[in-house]
């Protein structure tokens, strides 16, 4: 299943948001988003997802979502979103409540994504006692229990420190290792973007439209290799040259408003 932007364009009342935007994610692959602060891609990717209807272009679905997708897109936040007073075996399995899904069939798919988020142990745990990686993680699988066609990715380490957040990029390699997800992931991280995009779109200064897209063409799994990291050392100081400018211009609005 692909998710298809078609020249999105927005505005909130006067001010122009987004203009023209258009790329298309495959099945398998991910596309980063990274841009100067305040240039649409939190709305953008609200746009993908349904949640904002645009004021121009559309976004759109094509194809069939992969054997058992119960939600062709589900978003992960980078505020956790949790139901604190819920286990993680809960929180989990929380959006198949409201499905055609059994009682085992919902049991069968919270354990596997358990499983491949690594939280089995912690199942009965609840968010309060979790630190933040392990709280991310519970997000995570609460999206993957769906079965998603395409994860929609709201700045999900930021929030986290360097470590964990090294840690969660390796398990999103393997999450997506077996090319039957796709990911929009929104971050101002270009580190984060080197290391899980296959393309990266660079939006411009508010009304974000695109600048460039990169593509890179080292496999996920390689890039922790000493070569590969000096090549994305690279290709992230070339990102950081298109966006810098614009990037201090945004910084200095904030500032001054």
């Amino acid at each position: 299943m692909d998710l298809i932007a078609d020249t999105i364009s927005h505005r909130f009342e006067a001010l122009d948001v987004l203009h023209e935007v258009s790329f298309s994610v495959g099945p398998g692959e991910v596309v980063a988003i990274v841009g100067p602060s305040g240039c649409g891609k939190s709305t953008l990717l609200a746009i993908l997802g349904g949640l904002l209807q645009p004021t121009a272009g559309r976004a759109q679905l094509r194809g069939a979502p992969p054997d058992g997708c119960l939600n062709p897109l589900t978003f992960v936040f980078q505020d956790f979103a949790l139901l604190p007073w819920a286990s993680v075996e809960d929180n989990v399995g929380f959006p198949l409540l409201h499905t055609a899904l059994s009682a085992q069939q919902r049991r069968a798919a919270v354990d596997d994504a358990l499983r491949r988020t690594g939280l089995i142990d912690f199942r009965a745990v609840y968010p309060r006692q979790l630190s933040g990686g392990m709280r991310q993680r519970v997000g995570i699988a609460r999206a993957l229990a769906v079965r998603p066609a395409i994860l929609l990715m709201d700045e999900p380490l930021s929030a986290l420190d360097s470590q964990t957040r090294e840690l969660l990029m390796e398990d999103f390699v393997d999450l997506l290792a077996d090319g039957a997800m796709g990911a929009v992931y929104v971050t101002h991280n270009l580190e984060e973007a080197v290391r899980l995009a296959d393309r990266i779109v660079v939006l411009s200064r508010r009304p974000g439209r695109i600048r460039k897209v990169v593509s890179i063409s080292i496999g996920r799994r390689e890039r922790g290799s000493p070569a590969a990291r000096a090549q994305l050392l690279d290709l992230q100081n070339e990102l950081w040259a298109l966006i810098r400018t614009e990037a201090i211009d945004a910084e200095r609005e904030v500032q001054h408003a």
